[in-house]
């Protein structure tokens, strides 16, 4: 198959969308398809000079009807070299502006909503969701109600992305195995690679911790989670929390800050940014990898920890949380404070023997669930029966 991927950016900072896309084309390359992508980005960016699949950047400084014209030429062009169109994410040019240029080729598509229908969203911006509404009622809404599937990550998103918006409520849904990069791959010399990630937090040395690994962001409920191991910390002196990710909104400094108010600014650290295989290491020397987020559709972080044989302790709006229990791969909380705590406490309370236990079905839950092969199958599946959807409606 050729298979044109339609997305914002391939930047790899745009984070679980663009990763996904990434994976599932490497996968896909080796199952003997060939992946391309039309993104928005512009043709001179180093990410897309850097990016290994062919990109057709159809992006321009010039906003409105010429960023949609550039795009749907851009689409036109690349589908006369495709079977078939993933569509990532919603909201955006990339989501809608190309499809008539796919309809006019005949090529079928499907679209991952990549977590953009969580009524979270609604609840915390509204006058945002309704400016949304009016995108989904001109384009948005027609744009999945065209797609062979609307594809979802898990049970839960499928089910709270129901009635998201008013209209255009026909599309098709199908839920499909996401998935995370294998790390462990990565850890061909693990005490070399722990000490270059220590070398990152060196106030650490050689303690036990806990890891939070991903954007410091407010809705990733960084600031729950340092009240909630302040209020365990007396109790277990010998365990520290460590923040590893990009500050992307300069969240940081509030958050050291309010560790310091706590009274556990020493047992706090913060690693930065931090990526291969001391990423690696880092999940599979925690005690447990953490991510009490108030929204996730997914996770990937999640499915990286668990890849690494590291348990994890989320909570209840990550919407892979039931999936994780019912696996005993970790623990799971409602997004609070004192949820968030109880959970923290319930997990180092465990003998060494129930923490190697839950460890021992991490790894089993990552290649049931969350594996780059599964995902890689799930998706080809969909999208050769897409193919033939589409011929058996041209004959």
């Amino acid at each position: 198959m050729r298979i044109l991927h339609l997305i914002a950016s391939v930047n790899p900072k745009g984070g679980g969308p663009i990763e996904y896309a990434r994976m599932m084309s490497e996968a896909h390359k080796r199952m003997g398809h060939a992946p391309a992508f039309v993104t928005l980005d512009a043709a001179d960016a180093p990410w897309v000079k850097a990016f290994e699949f062919p990109v057709l950047a159809a992006g321009s400084r010039r906003r409105g009807l010429n960023a949609i014209r550039r795009y749907h030429a851009a689409v036109a062009e690349a589908a006369k070299d495709a079977d078939v169109a993933v569509i990532h994410g919603l909201w955006n040019v990339a989501t809608f502006a190309g499809l008539s240029a796919l309809n006019a080729q005949n090529i079928p598509w499907v679209t991952f909503s990549h977590g953009m229908l969580d009524p979270y969203f609604r609840d915390l911006k509204p006058v945002k969701h309704w400016l949304k509404q009016a995108v989904w009622t001109a384009a948005q809404g027609r744009a999945l109600s065209g797609s062979y599937r609307v594809l979802f990550t898990c049970d839960e998103e499928q089910r709270l992305a129901e009635n998201a918006f008013w209209g255009h409520q026909t599309y098709r849904s199908k839920v499909v195995a996401f998935c995370a990069t294998d790390l462990s791959l990565l850890l061909e010399n693990p005490e070399a690679d722990f000490e270059a990630f220590q070398a990152q937090v060196p106030a650490l040395g050689a303690r036990r911790y806990l890891l939070f690994l991903s954007r410091i962001h407010p809705k990733k409920a960084c600031d729950n989670l340092i009240k909630a191991f302040a209020s365990i910390a007396t109790d277990y002196g010998d365990v520290d929390l460590v923040f590893a990710g990009p500050d992307q909104t300069g969240w940081q400094k509030d958050l050291q800050q309010l560790a310091q108010d706590c009274g556990v600014e020493a047992r706090v650290h913060w690693a930065g940014m931090t990526s291969g295989a001391q990423k690696a290491a880092a999940f599979a020397n925690a005690l447990a990898f953490t991510l009490p987020s108030h929204q996730e559709n997914f996770g990937i972080v999640v499915a990286e920890a668990l890849s690494t044989r590291t348990p994890v302790l989320i909570s209840k709006k990550v919407n892979i949380w039931k999936e994780i229990v019912q696996d005993h791969a970790g623990l799971a909380c409602d997004d609070t404070v004192e949820s968030t705590s109880r959970m923290l406490r319930n997990f180092l309370a465990l003998s060494d023997e129930g923490r190697a236990e839950i460890r021992a079905a991490t790894r089993p839950c990552y290649e049931r669930r969350f594996s780059v092969a599964a995902g890689a199958q799930d998706l080809e599946a969909v999208l050769s029966d897409a193919i033939a959807a589409a011929s058996e409606g041209a004959s």
